[in-house]
Parts: structure tokens; C-alpha cells; sequence
């Protein structure tokens, strides 16, 4: 499904943001990226649907290059794969509707777009995404309106009415508190357990990785330093991710306890 071949990446100012990496993601595999900032995991997560161009190497998705991809090519490559950011990336004054319909924008021409003309079964879509992430009854209110985690899962309504066969999650919850951090995992679980959905993470905490992948890959420095089950993510290995041993800020099993017995927002 994703494959990177001896990719490497090198900033203007000669920074390296990746190392000849080399790493095959199988399909419907939930794979959580760990390391600490500046280890490269953004810059892994975000050549792959090539925000980023990498300087060398090649990065194959669904069986087609997306590094040597060019035009119409590129756009239909990244068509397929949606992307959930930590800032949510919302257009905050527009329904929340409107919003997850802009993961259709790739299947028609700009001038329907830009009026808004979207065909009956794509509002359809957009309503059944927004229903399976639990926010229907917010489809007509502005994205501005809704607290962190309603606007982050509208965005993951958006990649789902893409129809992406891949989601790629930027920190997701980096800016969520515990419990709603909880419920935006569980909808990335959901979707990625019930549609087969390739997914990858970028996270901090160390418990939610554990919880919630399939397999984990650990980044330091631009470099992949560990690459195993779950059941081999021992706090051991953790320790060797970070260079030093594992911190409280980087659990978060006791906050979700904690919080346990709150409300759901």
C-alpha cells in the first residue's frame, strides 16, 4: 500500500529531516510514528502525500510513484489519500457541511466547486460521514463554533468522504484534552478496523501508541530506530527511541483514568 525506497530529505538550510529511509506500510495496517520533535515525523508523514518533496529516494502509494508524479497524476494520487492535521485546517466561517463536502473537491471541475454545486450524492457522503463520526445534528453550524474535537473529527468526516484508501494523521490530539483525545483515536480506530483503511499517525503520547497501532516505528533523527509489534514496544525501546528514559508528559494513561467518568462532549 505505501512504500518508501531510500527516501531522504535535506532543508535549504542543510538540515536532514529524513535518512535513507526505507519502510513498507501493508494495507489496513494502523501504524503509530513515535520520536521525539524534530525527529522526522512530520516530514515522513507529509512527503508521503508529497507536501514535502523528498531529495532522493522514491515513495510508492497504491502501486504508483507519487514522487515522480506530475499534474493530473499527482492529484489523483493524493485524491486517495486523506490528511488529518493538528490544527484541524478548517474553514472556520463555513458550515461544517461544507467542509467535509471540500473532500470531494477532486472529483469535479474548480467552477462547481466554487459555487457549491455539489451533486445530491455527495452531500449524501458528507451527511453519513459526519454521522459515523458522531456529529450530524452539527452539519449546518459553523466549523468556528465546534470545540477542538468536533472540529477534528470533522475533519476525519472530510477524509472519509474523500473516499481515501489512506489516512495520514498529523498529531491529531497534540492539542486536544485527554477524554476527547480518547474519542478522536477511537474514530480513527473505528474507520480504520471497519473499512480497511491504511492509517498513520504521527503521535506523542507513548500509552495511546500502545493502545491503539498495529505496529509502531520509532524516529530519531531523521532516522528509523525502530520498527516492531506493539508487543515489542517495551519501555526499554521506548527509552532508546527518545535517547533517555520515558517522561510523565509523555503518558497519558493516568489523565484518561482520571477523566474516566466525565461526560462525553
Amino acid at each position: 500500500m505505501i512504500e518508501l525506497k531510500n527516501v531522504s530529505k535535506t532543508y535549504p538550510n542543510g538540515t536532514k529531516g529524513l535518512k535513507n529511509v526505507n519502510i513498507t506500510i501493508d494495507e489496513g495496517e494502523f501504524v503509530v510514528i513515535v520520536g521525539l520533535s524534530g525527529a522526522g515525523k512530520s516530514t515522513l508523514l507529509r512527503s508521503i502525500n508529497r507536501l514535502n518533496d523528498v531529495t532522493e529516494g522514491e515513495i510508492i502509494v497504491n502501486g504508483k510513484s507519487i514522487t515522480a508524479a506530475k499534474g493530473k497524476a499527482l492529484r489523483q494520487s493524493r485524491q486517495d489519500i486523506g490528511m488529518i492535521f493538528q490544527n484541524f485546517n478548517l474553514i472556520k466561517r463555513s458550515s461544517v457541511l461544507r467542509n467535509v463536502l471540500s473532500g470531494r473537491v477532486g472529483y469535479h471541475g474548480t467552477l462547481r466547486t466554487i459555487l457549491n454545486l455539489f451533486p445530491k450524492d455527495d452531500v449524501e457522503l458528507a451527511l453519513r460521514a459526519l454521522e459515523r463520526v458522531n456529529i450530524l445534528e452539527k452539519a449546518y453550524t459553523r466549523a468556528s463554533e465546534l470545540s477542538g474535537g468536533q472540529q477534528q473529527r470533522v475533519s476525519i468526516a472530510r477524509a472519509l468522504a474523500q473516499e481515501a484508501s489512506v489516512i495520514l494523521a498529523d498529531e491529531p490530539t497534540a492539542s486536544l484534552d485527554p477524554l476527547t483525545t480518547k474519542q478522536v483515536m477511537d474514530d480513527l480506530k473505528k474507520i480504520n478496523t471497519e473499512d480497511n483503511i491504511t492509517t498513520v499517525v504521527n503521535l506523542h503520547f507513548i500509552d495511546l501508541a500502545r493502545e491503539y497501532a498495529t505496529r509502531i516505528i520509532g524516529m530519531r533523527a531523521g532516522e528509523i530506530v525502530f520498527d516492531g509489534p506493539v508487543s515489542e514496544a517495551t519501555d526499554e525501546k521506548f527509552a532508546e527511541i527518545y535517547g533517555r528514559p520515558i517522561q510523565e508528559d509523555e503518558l497519558l494513561g493516568e489523565e484518561l483514568d482520571e477523566q474516566a467518568s466525565e461526560p462525553t462532549r
